[in-house]
C-alpha cells in the first residue's frame, strides 16, 4: 500500500492509457482485490494484452439509464493484473488490485476488439495525516464491533497495524460491504475523504440499524470474493 499521498508504486512508469472494461455491476475500489472470470474473446484479447502490456485494466460501471446500452460513468477503478490463470481453451481467472481512482479523458481509437482510453489518475483531498489517523481509527473500531471475524483476515491486521490514510480505510470498507452499484460508484466518484468517510460511516450505521449482517464472502474483508464473470 502507498502511504499518505503517494501514487501506487505499480503505477511507476503508466503509460496513460489502459483498457475498459465495462460491467453492468462492478466498481473497483482502490486497493479492492477483484477477482475475475475472462471468456469473451474481446476480452480473452484485453487480458492477453494486458499480461503482455502494463498489466493494467480499466474497471467502469456501465450507465443504465442512460439509453445508450455502452455508455459508461467516466470515473473508473485503474487495476493490476496481480494473479492470472490461462485455461487451456484460452480463457483466463485472474484477478485485479485496485490502484488508483481515474477519469476517462477519452476513448482512443483502435483495432482492437476492446475499448481503450486515455485515463487521468485522480488524487484524494483530505486532512492532514494525523487527524485522518484518527478518523480511520474511528472506523476500523466502528467495523470492527460490527464484524468481530474481521480480526483473523490478514488484511485487515495489515491495515489495523498500520498508518494507512483515511481514503484507504473508506475505500478498503466501501469494497467489503454490501451496496448497489451506483451507491458504491458514488462513493468511487468521491475525492474529498472526509465526505467519502462520512458516506461509509452512514453505511455502516444503515447496516447496523437493520440489524442485517451481510453475505460471509462480504463480511470480514472477505477476500477474494467470487469470481466475477465478463
Amino acid at each position: 500500500m502507498a502511504a499518505y499521498g503517494e501514487r501506487d508504486p505499480l503505477l511507476d512508469g503508466y503509460s496513460g492509457r489502459a483498457p475498459l472494461f465495462p460491467l453492468p455491476n462492478v466498481v473497483l475500489f482502490p486497493q479492492a482485490l477483484l477477482p475475475l472470470h475472462i471468456f469473451e474473446p474481446r476480452y480473452r484479447q484485453m487480458t492477453a494484452d494486458a499480461l503482455a502490456g502494463e498489466g493494467l485494466i480499466a474497471m467502469a460501471l456501465l450507465r443504465p439509464t442512460s439509453g445508450e446500452p455502452t455508455a459508461i460513468h467516466d470515473i473508473v477503478g485503474l487495476g493490476k493484473i496481480v494473479s492470472h490463470e490461462r485455461l487451456p481453451d484460452g480463457r483466463y481467472h485472474l484477478v485485479l488490485r485496485g490502484l488508483a481512482r481515474a477519469r476517462v479523458h477519452r476513448e482512443v481509437p483502435t483495432d482492437r476488439l476492446y475499448r481503450l482510453a486515455e485515463l487521468e489518475i485522480l488524487e484524494d483531498h483530505g486532512p492532514l495525516p494525523a487527524a485522518q489517523t484518527v478518523l480511520a481509527r474511528r472506523l476500523l473500531r466502528k467495523f470492527e464491533h460490527m464484524f468481530p471475524n474481521v480480526k483473523s483476515h490478514p488484511v485487515w491486521t495489515a491495515v489495523a497495524d498500520s498508518h494507512v490514510s483515511l481514503g484507504m480505510v473508506c475505500d478498503l470498507l466501501a469494497s467489503a460491504l454490501p451496496m448497489a452499484p451506483e451507491v458504491a460508484q458514488h462513493l468511487m466518484e468521491d475525492v474529498d475523504v472526509l465526505s467519502r468517510c462520512r458516506a461509509v460511516t452512514l453505511a455502516l450505521e444503515q447496516i447496523q440499524s437493520r440489524q442485517e449482517t451481510p453475505p460471509p464472502q462480504e463480511t470480514a474483508m472477505g477476500f477474494p470474493p467470487e469470481f466475477s464473470v465478463n
